[in-house]
């Protein structure tokens, strides 16, 4: 995929985002090179300090990555269905590309709200640098993302978060356009 290919202005690009279904997802997904730079334009937002509060776990073997999310998962639900296995390993496995990202707020006197706010950005950002590239992205969550074991297996720790599991590929069906706030009912302008 040729990077910026049609998204010609800054406006095009933020006005046709859209998350693409991860389980709809097929290859390609980003070479070695695109993904380095979704990742360095991911990493470009507000950061107080400059503390990087906030960091990247690119998963490069998802097979074993399900296996081991599998083996955290019957641990805590040993009585676990075929279906609810397999869920566990859709989720590992569903895209050509997958990254964590963990919150890591730093010790600081940049309250941790906004080092949360900034791997925020961060994760918007991702999601934008992967449709700029001619992407599509998933931000997912789910048990995985609250679970400490799973924080562990991706060499995170307390008071690290899982933000949330990071699906790029192309989409192998047209995207849906979903319902968008009514900006009049979300918006006021103070006046004093």
């Amino acid at each position: 995929m040729d990077s910026f290919n049609d998204l010609t202005t800054p406006a095009t690009l933020l006005a046709t985002r859209r998350s693409g279904k991860a389980r709809d997802m097929i290859a390609p997904g980003p070479d070695a090179g695109q993904l380095s730079a979704i990742l360095h334009s991911a990493a470009r937002v507000p950061d107080h300090s400059k503390l990087f509060p906030w960091r990247f776990v690119v998963i490069e073997n998802r097979a074993a990555f399900a296996d081991a999310l599998l083996a955290l998962y019957l641990a805590g639900k040993a009585d676990a269905g075929r279906l609810e296995q397999e869920a566990v390993i859709q989720f590992a496995t569903q895209s050509p590309c997958l990254v964590a990202v963990l919150s890591s707020p730093r010790q600081s006197h940049i309250p941790v709200w906004e080092q949360e706010l900034s791997a925020g950005a961060l994760c918007q950002n991702l999601c934008l640098a992967a449709h700029a590239h001619g992407f599509v992205a998933n931000w997912l969550t789910g048990w995985a993302a609250f679970d400490s074991n799973v924080l562990a297996l991706l060499g995170g720790a307390a008071p690290e978060r899982i933000a949330g599991f990071f699906f790029i590929g192309t989409q192998a069906k047209p995207l849906e356009e979903r319902p968008r706030p009514d900006m009049a009912a979300i918006t006021t302008h103070w006046r004093g």
